[in-house]
């Protein structure tokens, strides 16, 4: 992908009911546009596997990715964040982007648990 390496976030969020979608799409629509304009954003996109909502970002270091995550519409994502789904993340230095099913695999066996529900 890069001849340095970068950082890739993995998130993977399952949603606690159906009457959390017109919250969670606010949120995630939001935090998205957010991702895109951060600085040290490379890419961001998400997917939906399996039920669960999997987004995938590419930051110049970590610096960066943590400057984005307690900011505007993703902090206030993340507030929302523990009446409305449950998930994982993962976050890791890489000079490859992984794949769609390579996500989903990182996301079960690597990702770690996010909210207070999950502590």
């Amino acid at each position: 992908m890069t001849a340095q390496p970068v950082y890739v976030s993995i998130t993977g969020l399952q949603l606690k009911g159906w009457r959390h979608q017109p919250r969670f799409w606010w949120h995630a629509i939001r935090s998205m546009m957010q991702a895109r304009k951060a600085p040290g954003n490379l890419a961001a996109d998400a997917r939906i596997i399996k039920g669960v909502h999997h987004t995938r970002t590419v930051w110049t270091d970590e610096a960066a990715m943590r400057r984005y995550l307690v900011a505007g519409a993703h902090l206030q994502a993340m507030k929302a964040f523990d009446s409305i789904a449950t998930g994982k993340t993962l976050g890791f230095t890489s000079e490859t982007l992984p794949d769609w099913d390579a996500v989903h695999r990182l996301w079960q066996t690597e990702g770690r648990p996010v909210g207070r529900s999950e502590a």
